[in-house]
């Protein structure tokens, strides 16, 4: 059933008392807003068996908070869906995406398919691996949806996401650690509500120079290969289930060993070696960028003493440090993580809006480290 679509009373005249906040939909044009945060590469990536038994490729992400990309699109009543301009020009996925969506929501409300502009600003480095086209995309796709007044399915923003880049990092479950169909936009297994603590020193390798996927060399899995995906899974499904972060780390670093067969850095060795000596559980990578990072259990006695000489390692070896984050957003105590929830407009949770294009963030609050 189609609900009533309220327009802005006319100039001068006083909305009812209890009429409640505007709706996007509401507003003439219509405008919608969106966000999506970024990830840190991968903490297990691989080809892996899924419920029928078919191998498929998956990944398991390092979520991020305090980067991603705001999207805006102020839909042009009247005005053919072709019609769609993105700004900055060159974001074709994002704009695909937004193309996309107007017809899904279009189908889905009877209303009809319209264009619009669609307004991106973000600040996820672009060719480290940290997902920057997918939050450009899953952005978008909420703006979108939130100017016609809905709030998609995940799985819906996941099938629309990979039919806009023809594979999509998780980002549209907003941290939940999901073993995840990249070319498939489906998930394979949810492993938990939440990864064990971590604290993560990151680093660019290469100087932080962007990662041509496309270039790199295929490798073709066979049985051996799954095999050791399934096993680093289910390690990494009890890591999850019991909170160990040391395990987590042994799954990471063992992922992270196998792409190099693949990207090959020349500094991968000193990466591991040094959060070995520091006292880090383990190290992750970027499966198609360069962004990297030493893991330690923020519950490790001397954990900050610990980072700060990771830290120099990495600088005295020439390896650039970029941020030190942790897995959880906010926290009352060192160690003690609580949660944060994230906004997507007013379609998506009522509340407030996320900044508008342009707008400057918020540091992330996190341990000073």
């Amino acid at each position: 059933m189609k609900s009533a679509v309220r327009r802005p009373a006319a100039p001068g005249t006083r909305r009812p008392a209890g009429a409640g906040p505007l709706h996007p939909a509401d507003l003439d044009p219509p405008t919608g807003t969106g966000y999506a945060p970024c990830h840190h590469g991968e903490i297990l990536q691989g080809v892996f068996l899924d419920g029928a038994g078919r191998r498929c490729a998956g990944l398991v992400t390092l979520p991020m908070a305090g980067r991603g990309s705001t999207a805006e699109f102020i839909r042009r009543t009247g005005t053919p869906p072709e019609a769609l301009t993105v700004v900055p020009a060159g974001r074709t996925k994002a704009a695909r995406a937004a193309a996309l969506t107007v017809a899904e929501c279009a189908r889905r409300t009877g209303r009809p398919p319209e264009g619009g502009e669609l307004r991106l600003a973000g600040d996820v480095p672009v060719g480290l691996g940290m997902g920057s086209s997918t939050s450009d995309v899953i952005a978008a796709v909420r703006a979108v949806a939130d100017s016609y007044g809905l709030r998609l399915p995940a799985g819906t923003v996941a099938r629309l996401s990979v039919r806009a880049e023809r594979a999509s990092d998780p980002l549209m479950l907003d941290g939940r650690p999901v073993l995840f169909a990249q070319r498939e936009g489906r998930i394979l297994e949810t492993l938990g509500p939440a990864l064990p603590p971590l604290v993560v020193v990151g680093c660019a390798l290469g100087g932080g120079a962007p990662v041509d996927t496309l270039s790199l060399p295929a490798h073709e899995a066979d049985d051996h290969d799954v095999r050791t995906c399934e096993r680093l899974r289910t390690l990494l499904r009890r890591a999850v289930a019991t909170g160990d972060a040391r395990l987590l780390g042994e799954v990471a670093t063992a992922s992270a060993t196998r792409g190099q067969r693949v990207l090959r850095h020349p500094e991968f060795e000193v990466l591991t070696g040094i959060a070995r000596r520091c006292g880090a559980v383990g190290v992750q990578i970027a499966h198609s960028g360069a962004v990297a990072g030493a893991l330690f259990d923020p519950a490790t006695p001397g954990v900050r003493h610990r980072v700060r000489g990771c830290r120099r390692a990495l600088d005295a070896h020439g390896i650039p440090v970029t941020r030190t984050f942790t897995t959880f957003s906010t926290f009352d105590t060192f160690g003690t993580p609580t949660s944060q929830e994230v906004s997507h407009g007013p379609a998506h949770r009522r509340g407030d809006r996320p900044a508008r294009p342009g707008t400057p963030r918020r540091p992330a609050r996190l341990p000073a480290l």
